[in-house]
């Protein structure tokens, strides 16, 4: 059943999303939208209460309640991200609005880029590991081996992002002088910079 709903509410999340989208730029519903979107963490919520109520009616700790645990805390970190990044591109095809800023792809502007995603697969990891924590402590003296299992996963995932997000820092890629896209890109980052 715990399966089925994160499945439901992946769906879900995308059903909403383009349901949003949909209605603040090819309908110009500018509240309905709002109201589209604010009803994403109503999914995580009603994932976490049906994790909960499943775990409290005696049901055997397994691997969907941890991977319910970490796809709540991956929507937590990046859901409000995934969100905005698509409303940019919406606008842009749809209302005729600026083409969104791709993100940098040189030197330490990449590794700032990096650093910062870094942080929200660590604000994501720690998330998935406290509801964890909370379901060992709620089930007590059963089996919870599956459930440390999952924790240990959302710390093996912050630790490689990491290491990834610190080989951007440590080899920063040399930007090819003086090509477009990277005087563009340059443009760009100075603009970052003043904002």
């Amino acid at each position: 059943m715990v399966v089925a709903l994160i499945i439901a509410c992946e769906v879900g999340f995308w059903v909403l999303l383009a349901l949003g989208l949909a209605a603040r730029y090819l309908l110009k519903w500018r509240r309905t939208s709002v109201f589209l979107l604010l009803c994403e963490p109503v999914l995580e919520l009603v994932l976490f209460a049906v994790t909960a109520i499943d775990l409290r009616n005696g049901a055997e700790p397994g691997w969907e309640h941890g991977l319910a645990a970490l796809y709540i805390g991956y929507t937590v970190a990046y859901g409000h991200y995934t969100i905005r990044w698509l409303d940019g591109h919406a606008a842009h095809r749809l209302a005729g609005g600026p083409p969104p800023v791709k993100p940098p792809r040189y030197g330490k502007a990449r590794a700032r880029h990096e650093g910062r995603l870094w942080v929200r697969t660590l604000l994501g990891a720690a998330v998935a590991w406290a509801l964890l924590q909370g379901a060992v402590w709620y089930v007590g003296e059963g089996d919870v081996s599956s459930l440390r299992a999952f924790q240990w996963v959302a710390v093996r995932v912050a630790a490689i992002h990491g290491l990834v997000a610190l080989g951007y820092l440590i080899w920063p890629k040399k930007d090819p002088a003086g090509t477009p896209e990277v005087t563009a890109e340059r443009q760009a980052e100075k603009e970052g910079a003043r904002r």
